[in-house]
């Protein structure tokens, strides 16, 4: 059924077996053999090195959906990874066996308008990692359009590379919103994205950062991380008005834009509060599939709302920012894992709970 991972009969030149984690019930994950497509002429065979968990992946293994997206058959996991190239396609120039290589997991059609006009990410034929029915890349290889690809600089290691993905979001986020040396940048939200939103809208040269949440030890991995200030709020919406108060306090001065990183009716509830008049709010976080929130006020004052789905064309600024050291992700990998049948569940485990644990990693 061609790339992306989706299990086709040729196992390929009588290779070693190749194995994956596969997503089988509610809970429950296998280490099994995944066959791989044949090689195209413009693909590239890569030996994953690492995979981080996503969010998605865990609400994957707990409800077999996320969103709209519904698995219906065992499917691979993982989508956010770095590996080294095995074998290229005969027309494949840019890369050569032995190259580390960071991995954009979406393959667009390049047909639909959306591609024409450069905004892929909405493509509606995007078949994307891990994402029903296409199969992920927590395996020992993949094949993969070597146009998805990208060579790490000597000084970025792969699980740094494995971090682009996650990383991208928040450098697409910051596109989106246009942040620059005159936006200051409130953040809802400390979890995995929330933070690396906070380093993009830092590396994109926003002058002040102002972290929220409710819990204080992501919190204190935030200030950690270089946010001006940090707001711990409660989750009963009737605080909102007060801890609006709290948070234009801590910004000494009006929140351009807001970052909603967690996506619940009191997060967009305060962004949309908070935000200073002709500002925006980042819609990045989809926590809830539909919120009640007051948008009448805001539209009286101007406030532009803008949605983020996923990236585009954001791999080489994440790599350049990571080569220039004007972002170190190398904080947020917080556990780290082998490719074990035990291990992946206590990967999944570790994740799943939350507490200290931040992004958590395979090394294959």
């Amino acid at each position: 059924m061609g790339k992306g991972g989706m299990s086709i009969d040729d196992h390929g030149e009588g290779k070693e077996e190749n194995m994956a984690a596969w997503l089988v019930d509610i809970n429950t994950l296998k280490i099994q053999p995944f066959k791989l497509p044949t090689l195209g002429p413009h693909d590239v065979r890569i030996r994953m090195k690492a995979v981080g968990i996503c969010g998605s992946d865990v609400h994957y293994l707990k409800t077999l959906r996320c969103a709209h997206f519904i698995v219906k058959e065992p499917m691979v996991i993982g989508h956010e990874c770095a590996g080294i190239i095995e074998e290229v396609g005969s027309q494949v120039k840019s890369l050569v066996p032995g190259d580390r290589v960071a991995i954009e997991p979406g393959i667009s059609c390049w047909r639909c308008d959306h591609c024409k006009q450069g905004r892929y990410n909405l493509c509606p034929e995007m078949k994307f990692f891990a994402t029903p029915p296409v199969h992920g890349s927590l395996a020992n290889q993949i094949v993969h359009p070597a146009d998805l690809c990208f060579k790490l600089p000597d000084n970025v290691s792969l699980e740094e590379g494995a971090m682009c993905e996650p990383l991208s979001v928040g450098v697409h986020a910051c596109r989106r919103a246009n942040i620059g040396p005159e936006t200051n940048v409130l953040i809802m939200g400390a979890g995995p994205i929330g933070l690396v939103t906070m380093l993009s809208a830092r590396a994109f040269g926003a002058p002040r950062t102002v972290v929220v949440d409710v819990d204080d030890h992501r919190l204190s991995v935030a200030k950690s991380l270089g946010a001006d200030d940090i707001v711990k709020v409660s989750t009963n919406i009737q605080d909102v008005a007060k801890e609006v108060l709290q948070i234009h306090k801590a910004m000494g001065s009006g929140v351009d834009v807001t970052f909603d990183c967690a996506g619940f009716d009191k997060t967009m509830s305060t962004a949309l509060s908070a935000t200073k008049p002709g500002g925006k709010v980042c819609l990045v976080g989809m926590g809830h599939s539909e919120m009640t929130v007051p948008l009448t006020p805001a539209a009286a004052r101007e406030v532009d709302v803008v949605g983020v789905f996923r990236y585009m064309n954001t791999w080489p600024l994440c790599l350049e920012f990571l080569r220039s050291g004007k972002i170190d992700v190398k904080p947020l990998i917080t556990h780290r894992f082998g490719f074990s049948q035990k291990e992946v569940e206590e990967a999944f485990e570790t994740s799943a709970r939350g507490g200290n644990a931040i992004k958590v990693m395979f090394n294959l």
